[in-house]
């Protein structure tokens, strides 16, 4: 098989209020079976539009899967654009339209006409039961190529899924896996991470490498398509094992899991308490640290000391310090970290004092502290963007300024 394409259904998804979930539920299904998901659009509820883009997708992709659009009303189109695009007629099926009403007789309703929409099939189609809505499925093979019409509701398509479509596919398609590992890498930029890895990875059509960049940190996917697990772990170790010495250093974790599960787990593992006095990041810092479940494992608490009265009041920073210095110092990160630690008994503190903007020549300039038993060191660091983005990376680097101490 070529691959797969996805097209979900509905004008509501090309508003800002609603998000096609489904697609990407899919595309971990279709990748299990080994099946490479090409291209995923979003259509509206036009009939031209929707049968053009069922058009294009056959000619390109082996599989072709749309979500949605398979209600009673009359914007619900996909029965109608499928069966224009392939050719074929529609037929109406008198025993879906049975079943359709014992479901409502079930739930003490009568079935309205409009509801007859949905048991016309297009000719040739398998109909697909739904044991969790009205709206039949539908399979149809056409030209060798295969089209899946589903229902819009996430539960009534998963369901559906993995009950009327896992089977047929395991029948139809050849053994094929797909396998991946993913680097978590922060500390350098990405055009550095791919100057320093490109001589490796462009070595090979597969696995593919795919390098994305976010707040986190820097991603490294490879992604290996063969005919077995075996030989798709191999050639990941193959890879992999020729880019992580490079890497080493910088890694944050091979599974693609974000740094704050990272640290929370070396914390734990080190039966380690874990504060934080923060300024700039506005708590940011603490959220990030209470997202992982069972944070309180190893996360105190902390304080948002926002002015220079609060840093005095709650941390206890000298008035001289912040006279002399400023808040935004690295003696007064210092004081900061220090102070938490010593008020909360912590093995471990984090403390950030900076300038997030929106203006001045200062913004982006940020001094993370970190008091341990080892000692306190401050790091003086420069941040590009916009404020959201200068917090976000100050708490990505704070994280990983503790991991680095963590795995000394």
């Amino acid at each position: 098989m070529a691959g797969a394409e996805i097209i979900a259904v509905g004008s509501e998804l090309l508003t800002p209020a609603k998000i096609d979930t489904n697609s990407l539920w899919l595309t971990g299904q279709l990748n299990d079976l080994g099946v490479e998901v090409v291209r995923k659009s979003v259509v509206g509820d036009d009939r031209e539009r929707l049968t053009a883009a069922i058009r294009g997708a056959l000619e390109c992709a082996e599989i072709v899967i749309l979500c949605g659009g398979l209600g009673p009303t009359e914007d619900d189109l996909t029965r109608d654009a499928a069966a224009s695009a392939l050719g074929r007629e529609l037929i109406f099926s008198q025993e879906i339209c049975d079943t359709i009403e014992e479901r409502f007789r079930r739930f003490n309703r009568k079935m309205v006409d409009i509801n007859r929409r949905q048991a016309y099939l297009v000719t040739g189609a398998n109909a697909l039961p739904n044991d969790r809505g009205t709206a039949p499925g539908q399979w149809i093979e056409h030209q060798g190529k295969i089209l899946i019409l589903l229902p819009g509701p996430p539960e009534e398509l998963k369901s559906m899924f993995a009950k009327q479509c896992l089977e047929r596919f395991k029948r139809v398609l050849p053994p094929r896996v797909i396998r991946t590992r993913e680097f978590r890498v922060a500390g350098m930029p990405e055009s550095d991470l791919d100057q320093l890895i490109a001589p490796i990875y462009t070595r090979y059509t597969n696995p593919t490498t795919t390098i994305l960049s976010s707040v986190g940190g820097i991603d490294v996917h490879l992604r290996a398509q063969c005919d077995t697990e075996q030989e798709a772990e191999a050639l990941l170790d193959e890879v992999a094992g020729q880019i992580e010495p490079l890497l080493a250093p910088r890694i944050i974790s091979r599974n693609g899991e974000p740094i704050e599960k990272v640290v929370g787990d070396l914390l734990r593992t080190r039966g380690a308490r874990l504060s934080v006095a923060e300024s700039a990041t506005g708590g940011m810092l603490g959220e990030w640290i209470t997202s992982i479940p069972n944070s309180s494992d190893y996360f105190v608490g902390g304080y948002l000391t926002y002015s220079d009265e609060m840093k005095t009041r709650l941390l206890g920073v000298p008035e001289e310090l912040l006279k002399t210095h400023t808040a935004v110092s690295e003696p007064v990160a210092r004081a900061m970290a220090e102070g938490a630690r010593q008020r909360t008994g912590s093995d471990y503190a984090l403390s950030v004092t900076g300038y997030a903007g929106p203006d001045g020549d200062d913004i982006g300039t940020m001094f993370i502290g970190l008091a341990g038993p080892d000692g306190t060191e401050v790091r003086r660091i420069k941040l590009p963007g916009d404020r959201n983005r200068i917090r976000a990376l100050t708490v990505q680097n704070s994280l990983d300024f503790l991991r680095q101490r963590l795995n000394q």
